[in-house]
């Protein structure tokens, strides 16, 4: 099954990293799929609601897995249709996780891109930060390109402009 690990932990592989207890995972599963990945994830060390999980393959919204013993969440969020959501997936990177363990992680570009939507619909600077880390210590290899034109489909270029401004004015 396709999935990118997206959000913080990504913000933080791609760019500075912060403490964040979760992590979000974007997946475009078979209702088939869906059901193997809550059996992966079974009780009694994980919970996770399998009849939550297939109404967010059918709605495309997200569910999440709690790890019991720390509260450690992960949040997967089914992706939409939009070019974006399907490029995000074809576009992401296999990385060294760990120093045995590979695992797919979104494009640069495609954090920027969710955090910025993310700041959008919820305001917090945290987002902001996460850019402006991405922009400094990944800056010079960004597909700026891109990432401009679908922060234009996706109606966040003012704020992608205004996070490079003050990344270069500090």
């Amino acid at each position: 099954m396709p999935y990118a690990i997206v959000g913080s932990f990504a913000s933080g592989i791609w760019g500075e990293s912060r403490f964040t207890q979760d992590i979000d995972v974007v997946i475009c599963p078979s209702l088939a799929e869906v059901e193997a990945l809550c059996k992966a994830f079974a009780a009694p060390e994980f919970y996770v609601s399998p009849n939550a999980a297939l109404e967010a393959v059918r709605d495309r919204s997200q569910f999440n897995v709690i790890h019991l013993d720390s509260g450690n969440k992960i949040d997967f969020m089914v992706a939409g249709k939009s070019s974006w959501n399907i490029a995000q997936l074809d576009r992401r990177k296999s990385i060294a996780l760990f120093e045995d363990q590979n695992g797919f992680v979104a494009a640069p570009e495609d954090v920027i891109l969710g955090k910025l939507i993310y700041y959008r619909e919820g305001g917090s600077d945290k987002h902001l930060r996460d850019i402006a880390g991405i922009a400094k210590i990944s800056g010079e290899t960004l597909d700026l390109q891109y990432l401009e034109q679908k922060a234009r489909e996706l109606e966040v270029f003012e704020t992608w402009q205004a996070v490079q401004d003050a990344v270069r004015e500090s």
